[in-house]
């Protein structure tokens, strides 16, 4: 069974260690493992995920496989970007599922219900910006209709930086 809830800020340990080792899966081998962790450690802990829910743009949903946290979406409603021309659109910050629940479908139905929550705000397309040695991240957005439209170089640590696609879906 599967089940997306509203996360609150009682979820934050639940995040933080979603966060950790989704991160981990998906990014552990793009810098040094000091980078890594230094950066695991500072943006995935209980108090850093807590703070995030004073922002009202700020949104965060979990979603549920058979009554276990598989992984979590956050988004930032109205938040604009460089390179997208467009009034009243939603960055999609952080769609992470855990590897033990790839091939489930389960970031098919958190994406499309971040779609449809999106679009209830009068939301106009939806951002994000993807490591581009992510394949399987480039793969899933672009199947689904998202183009690259810039870059950006996200920071792991005050040495290293990873390059990152823009990419964006109009709805």
């Amino acid at each position: 069974m599967i089940k997306i809830i509203k996360a609150s800020i009682e979820h934050s340990d639940v995040i933080a260690e979603i966060g950790k080792k989704s991160f981990l899966e998906s990014h552990g081998n793009s810098a040094s493992v000091e980078d890594i962790n230094s950066f695991i450690s500072k943006t995935y802990n209980q108090k850093s995920i807590s703070k995030e829910f004073e922002n009202t743009k700020i949104q965060y949903h979990i979603i549920y496989f058979n009554d276990k946290a598989a992984g979590f979406s956050k988004i930032e409603l109205n938040t604009s970007n460089k390179y997208i021309n467009a009034l009243n659109i939603t960055k999609l910050d952080r769609l992470y599922l855990l590897k033990e629940f790839y091939g489930q479908g389960l970031g098919s139905q958190l994406f499309d219900f971040n779609i449809k929550l999106s679009k209830k705000q009068n939301q106009k397309g939806i951002w994000l910006a993807v490591w581009v040695e992510n394949k399987r991240a480039l793969n899933f957005y672009t199947k689904i209709g998202f183009k690259i439209v810039g870059n950006y170089n996200f920071k792991i640590s005050e040495t290293h930086s990873n390059p990152n696609h823009i990419m964006f879906f109009k709805y």
